[in-house]
């Protein structure tokens, strides 16, 4: 029998995060997410799972962070480790914060295209591709700078993420 401490552990989010590495794997969104929407777009059956399996990612990295998630830990134990990129941490909440985000938009997708609504999981897909490029591509990561915003008007409690207290938005 599991008890609570090993369930909290498992399902704990780190404190903060190599941003270098959050780079990489919203790049890994990118390429996946394409990947998908050009499935769907071509009317592929195939295009619905590989939707799943983005909502699988989002869900293993919101829960716990890179412990369960493949394309996070390729990305922490090969990727980074073997590049010469100087480590950059950054505050752990907000980026979970993103993840939640997108799990919320490929649950939403996955959802339409069982559904056969399938211009709904396109649009959803073209967002989560935009907002993910941003991240990779320019170290903008919207749903920090949201959750941040949401500490400011009181929303999100300012106990959550001590070290968001300095951040800009």
């Amino acid at each position: 029998m599991m008890n609570d401490s090993f369930i909290k552990t498992f399902f704990s989010f780190p404190e903060t995060i190599n941003d270098v590495a959050a780079r990489f794997v919203a790049l890994g969104v990118v390429i996946f997410s394409t990947v998908t929407l050009v499935l769907v777009v071509n009317e592929s059956e195939i295009g619905t799972y590989f939707s799943f399996i983005l909502m699988y990612g989002f869900f293993a990295r919101a829960s716990s962070g890179p412990k369960i998630s493949p394309l996070a830990l390729i990305v922490t134990k090969f990727i980074v480790p073997n590049l010469k990129f100087k480590e950059k941490m950054v505050p752990g909440p907000p980026k979970r914060f993103a993840q939640s985000i997108g799990l919320i938009i490929t649950a939403l997708s996955s959802v339409f295209l069982v559904l056969g609504l399938s211009n709904i999981a396109i649009g959803l897909l073209v967002i989560l591709i935009f907002f993910a490029s941003l991240e990779s591509f320019f170290g903008f990561c919207f749903g920090c700078k949201l959750f941040k915003f949401l500490m400011y008007i009181k929303i999100i409690p300012e106990d959550v993420c001590e070290k968001c207290n300095n951040l800009e938005f």
